[in-house]
C-alpha cells in the first residue's frame, strides 16, 4: 500500500519557506537573487494586506497594437483614450468594479485615474472548477462567496519613447495579479517585449496572457499562420500554450473574440485565485532563482580525518613538539633533583627548568586569560601551518558545494582567522602538564640515597674521631673489621654509602628517562587534546554552522516545491 500522499504547501507555507531560504541565503549567495527574492516578501505581504476581493488585470503593449481600444472594447466604455497618435497613455487608467477595498489597492499601485463601474462584466460560460481548485490550493480553503471585485489598468506603451512610461510598465508588471500582453499582427515577433518581458516571466503562466488584437487587419486565411508563429514565439519564451496562456486572437474593431477575453477575465475575478496565484508564480520564480544561485551539489561535511588533519596542523604551529619535550626534559631534571646523588645534588640549581622558561611550571588550576604562557610569538612557518590547515579542511568540508557556499565554508573557517594564535596560546596555557606532579619512584629512591649519604657521614664521623684521639695521643680501640674485608668499618661505610649513593643517582637517571619520554607522550597528548578544542572553537564549530545554514537552505527550497 503506498503512503498517502501529503497535501501541497499552501501560499502562506511557502512564503515562510522563501523568507527563510532568502535569510540563510544574504551574504552567501548572489546578491541579484536575493534581492528579487526580497522583492517578492515585501510584495507579497504588501499584497496580501490589501483587497483579497479584487483582481487586478493590466493591459500591457507596444506602441500601435490597439492596448487602449481593446481596453474599451472589453470594458464596454470609451473610458481608455484611443487615438492614432502614438503614444495615447500617459498615465495607468483603472476600470473598477467593486468600490469597497479598491481604493487602498490602487493607492499601492500609485493609479489615480479611477473610473468605478456599476454594470459587471458578463460572467463566464467556462468551467470554474480549475480556479476554484486553484484558490482551494493556495489558501487551503474555499473561496468566499459572491462575485469577485475587478481592477482593469490600460498602462503606457512598454516601447514608448518617454522613460517614465517605461519605467510605469516595468513597476506594474511585478505588481498586478494578471499580465494581458497586447500584440498586432505586424510588430507581434517584436524582440522587446519577448525577451525583456514575456520571458521573464515564463513561470507565470498561470496569471499571464497574450492577445493577438488586429486580427481583422489580416486575410481571414493568414489568420492561422499567424497564430501558430505566435504560439511558437510564446513557447520559445517559456510560457506553455495551452489553457490561460494560449494566444488568443480577438479584434477591438469587429469585436472578435472579445466576449471570450472578457469571459476569461470575469472568471479569475470570480474565482478570486488570481491574485494567490500570481503571488505564488512569484514564489516559484524567486525559489527557482536562489536554487540556480546556490548551484548543484552538496558539501561533504565535517568528518573525523578532517579534524585529525587539522588538529596535527595547529599541533604543529602551536610547537606542541617543543613544548612536550621541554616537558620531558623539565620530569627529568625534577627526577635528578630527587634521585640524584645528594653530594653534587645542589649544583642542578644552576640548570634552569624548561617549563619554567616558558612559563608553564604551574598547578592544575590555571585562569588562562590571565596566566599567559611565555612562548614566542607565532613565526612565518607556524602561521603558515595554521594557515594551511584551516584551508585544507576548509577545502575537505565544502568539497562537492558548488562555488557560492565553497566560498562561505572558506570564510566560516576563517572568521576567528585573527584570534587563532591567542586561541591556541590560551589553549596551551590551560593545559596540565603536571609540571609539579611527583613520581612515587623519587621518594624511594630518595629515602635510599639519604640512607647511603648516613653511611657516608657516618663513617667519616667515625674516621675523623679516630685521627683527632690520635692527634691528642688518647688511646683509641682498634676499629672494627668486618670478615673478609680487609678495611675497617668506618672505611667500608664511607665506601658502601658512595658507591651505593652513585648507584642510585645512575637508577634514578635510567628510570627519569623513561618516565621522562612517558611524560613527554602524555604532554603531547595533552596538548594535542587541547589545541584541537581550541581548534573545534575557533574553526570547526564555524563551518559546523555554515554547513547547518546549507542544509536548512535546501530544506528550505524544498518546502517550496510542488
Amino acid at each position: 500500500m503506498s503512503p498517502a500522499r501529503q497535501p501541497p504547501p499552501t501560499l502562506s507555507a511557502r512564503l515562510t519557506a522563501l523568507a527563510r531560504a532568502t535569510e540563510l541565503a544574504s551574504g552567501r549567495l548572489d546578491e541579484e537573487a536575493v534581492a528579487a527574492s526580497r522583492t517578492v516578501l515585501d510584495r507579497a505581504a504588501e499584497r496580501r494586506s490589501l483587497s483579497a476581493d479584487h483582481t487586478v488585470v493590466g493591459f500591457f503593449g507596444a506602441t500601435g497594437s490597439g492596448k487602449s481600444s481593446l481596453f474599451n472594447a472589453v470594458v464596454g466604455r470609451d473610458i481608455a483614450r484611443a487615438a492614432a497618435r502614438r503614444p495615447t497613455t500617459a498615465e495607468p487608467l483603472a476600470a473598477v468594479w467593486g468600490e469597497a477595498g479598491s481604493e487602498a489597492l490602487l493607492d499601492w499601485l500609485d493609479v489615480s485615474q479611477r473610473h468605478h463601474l456599476d454594470t459587471p462584466l458578463p460572467a463566464a460560460h467556462d468551467d470554474t472548477g480549475r480556479w476554484t481548485r486553484v484558490r482551494e490550493r493556495l489558501t487551503g480553503g474555499p473561496a468566499p462567496e459572491g462575485p469577485g471585485g475587478l481592477i482593469l489598468l490600460d498602462l503606457p506603451d512598454f516601447d514608448s519613447v518617454s522613460l517614465h512610461h517605461r519605467t510605469i510598465v516595468q513597476r506594474l508588471v511585478g505588481m498586478v495579479d494578471v499580465v494581458v500582453w497586447v500584440v498586432d499582427p505586424q510588430k507581434y515577433a517584436d524582440a522587446v517585449i519577448h525577451q525583456d518581458f514575456i520571458a521573464p516571466l515564463a513561470r507565470h503562466g498561470a496569471v499571464t496572457m497574450v492577445v493577438m488584437n488586429q486580427v481583422d487587419r489580416l486575410p481571414p486565411a493568414e489568420v492561422p499562420a499567424v497564430m501558430a508563429s505566435l504560439e511558437e514565439l510564446v513557447a520559445q519564451d517559456g510560457l506553455p500554450t495551452t489553457g490561460l496562456s494560449r494566444p488568443v486572437a480577438v479584434s477591438a474593431v469587429t469585436g472578435e473574440g472579445v466576449d471570450a477575453l472578457r469571459g476569461r477575465i470575469r472568471q479569475m475575478a470570480d474565482s478570486k485565485a488570481a491574485a494567490g496565484a500570481r503571488l505564488d508564480a512569484d514564489v516559484t520564480d524567486a525559489a527557482e532563482r536562489l536554487a540556480e544561485a546556490s548551484g548543484d551539489g552538496a558539501p561533504a561535511g565535517i568528518t573525523e580525518d578532517a579534524q585529525e588533519r587539522l588538529t596535527d596542523g595547529l599541533a604543529q604551529a602551536a610547537n606542541v613538539p617543543g613544548i612536550a619535550r621541554a616537558a620531558g626534559k623539565s620530569y627529568a631534571l625534577h627526577a635528578a633533583g630527587h634521585t640524584g646523588w645528594i653530594a653534587t645534588r645542589w649544583l642542578l640549581r644552576f640548570r634552569k627548568d624548561p617549563m619554567r622558561r616558558l612559563n608553564l611550571d604551574r598547578g592544575e588550576t590555571v585562569n588562562p586569560e590571565i596566566n599567559r604562557t611565555s612562548l614566542p610569538p607565532m613565526g612565518a612557518a607556524q602561521r603558515a601551518a595554521a594557515d594551511s590547515a584551516v584551508r585544507t579542511f576548509a577545502h575537505d568540508a565544502a568539497a562537492g558545494a558548488a562555488e557560492p557556499w565553497t566560498r562561505s565554508v572558506r570564510q566560516a573557517a576563517r572568521t576567528h582567522e585573527q584570534r587563532l594564535p591567542d586561541a591556541i596560546d590560551q589553549a596551551v596555557a590551560r593545559t596540565d602538564f603536571r609540571a609539579r606532579k611527583n613520581s612515587w619512584w623519587w621518594l624511594v629512591l630518595d629515602a635510599v640515597q639519604w640512607i647511603a649519604m648516613l653511611a657516608v657521614v657516618a663513617g667519616l664521623v667515625w674516621l675523623l674521631g679516630m685521627f683527632l684521639l690520635e692527634w691528642f695521643q688518647i688511646p683509641v680501640p682498634p676499629p672494627p673489621y668486618v670478615e673478609g674485608f680487609p678495611l675497617p668499618v668506618p672505611t667500608l661505610l664511607v665506601l658502601a654509602g658512595v658507591v651505593l649513593g652513585l648507584f642510585v643517582a645512575l637508577t634514578g637517571r635510567i628510570l627519569a628517562g623513561f618516565g621522562a619520554r612517558m611524560r613527554e607522550r602524555s604532554v603531547r597528548r595533552r596538548l594535542r587534546t587541547s589545541v584541537g578544542e581550541a581548534g573545534r572553537r575557533t574553526v570547526v564549530e564555524p563551518v559546523r554552522a555554515e554547513l547547518d545554514a546549507f542544509t536548512a537552505f535546501r530544506e528550505s527550497l524544498a518546502a517550496l516545491r510542488r
